[in-house]
């Protein structure tokens, strides 16, 4: 509505030069109350006017109370702004305001908190090349007295919306100052060298835990996902000393297994000669016991039959005997008898030609 210039030439302030003027509330008060009338059916002032009205204003005011909560959400409702449940995705309806408020946080988004050094990438992974180490948070005394230069990330997330809105004031200082407190209380329990090698999953999964206990007695409403770590090494200062102690013991395991190969390659080689020893010497002792019982039986064979026949056993026994010496010695023995060595030349190498006959045969 246009403004009416006032008497005198001066403003609505009174002083300037005439101008519009400010409207006529009173007037514009009136002029509604007259519209009003003539939508509504009988007098404004009417008692069946006024409960419609009222009966309308509370319908919209409690139809307002409705609200919806996205599957990524938590509802946090406050009564007169005191925070009273949480409720889960869907539609729900609670007072509306000024007697209820609702708040729809997103729980799934991942948060990041870098400890030990700044400029890592969305993923956690040290790719920058601008990536500032923070010594005051990443030097941390290992159980054996060492000095071990951390760099981890810690992923968490909301898990209650109402706690975490309201129980805690700096959610991302807190998970921090928790992370550090954890990570040293379980470095101050690992040794150096775990720390470098095989143990840098349980370091991870034990600062986790140890960071879930913590918030969860502080009823953070946070939920950590993981806890990864970047880099393990010495402080600076000394890293090329500590490698050197990494070669050296390298140098020594290199060893160790090579002495434990010759040691496997060794012992089961001399185990078994010694083992073919005690055999044969097991089978020699049978075979000579079973001789010697094979001889006497033989002996009280032959001293029943001497019993028996005695001139027949003894002519036997010298032609075996005989037999036995005669049998390595280099001699032909011609018999003198008639006809037994007629047309012998003396001289003859019977020998050689006996032995040139056998190998012959052999062959």
């Amino acid at each position: 509505m246009a403004w009416s210039p006032q008497g005198g030439g001066q403003g609505p302030w009174g002083r300037g030069p005439a101008g519009p003027q400010p409207p006529d509330i009173e007037d514009i008060l009136r002029r509604g109350q007259d519209a009003f009338k003539r939508i509504m059916p009988g007098r404004l002032g009417s008692g069946r006017g006024i409960a419609l009205i009222v009966i309308a204003v509370a319908a919209i005011w409690l139809a307002s109370g409705f609200y919806r909560v996205q599957p990524a959400e938590q509802g946090v409702v406050l009564l007169f702004g005191r925070w009273i449940q949480t409720t889960d995705p869907g539609l729900n309806w609670f007072f509306p305001s000024p007697i209820g408020t609702v708040m729809t946080p997103n729980v799934e988004v991942i948060n990041r908190v870098e400890v030990g050094l700044r400029g890592a990438d969305e993923s956690g992974r040290v790719t920058s090349n601008a990536i500032r180490d923070v010594p005051e948070e990443s030097l941390m005394l290992t159980g054996d007295q060492n000095i071990a230069d951390l760099d981890f990330t810690v992923f968490w997330k909301v898990k209650d919306a109402g706690e975490f809105l309201f129980n805690i004031r700096n959610p991302e200082a807190t998970v921090k100052a928790v992370a550090e407190s954890a990570m040293r209380e379980v470095v101050g329990q690992t040794t150096l060298e775990q720390a470098l090698t095989g143990g840098r999953t349980p370091v991870e999964q034990k600062t986790r835990t140890l960071m879930q206990r913590i918030l969860d007695t502080y009823g953070s409403g946070i939920s950590i996902s993981e806890v990864k770590l970047l880099k393990v090494d010495p402080p600076g200062a000394v890293i090329d000393a500590f490698n050197e102690v990494q070669r050296a013991r390298q140098d020594k395991e290199r060893k160790q297994n090579e002495a434990q190969a010759y040691e496997n390659r060794v012992v089961p080689t001399a185990r078994g000669e010694a083992e073919k020893i005690i055999q044969e010497a097991t089978a020699y002792k049978e075979r000579l016991v079973l001789e010697a019982e094979g001889q006497a039986q033989r002996f009280l064979a032959v001293y029943e039959s001497y019993k028996i026949a005695p001139e027949v056993t003894r002519q036997r026994l010298y032609l075996e005997t005989m037999e036995e010496v005669m049998r390595g010695t280099d001699k032909v023995i011609i018999d003198s008898g008639p006809g037994g060595g007629s047309g012998v030349v003396p001289y003859l190498p019977l020998n050689e030609l006996r032995k040139r006959s056998t190998g012959g045969t052999n062959q």
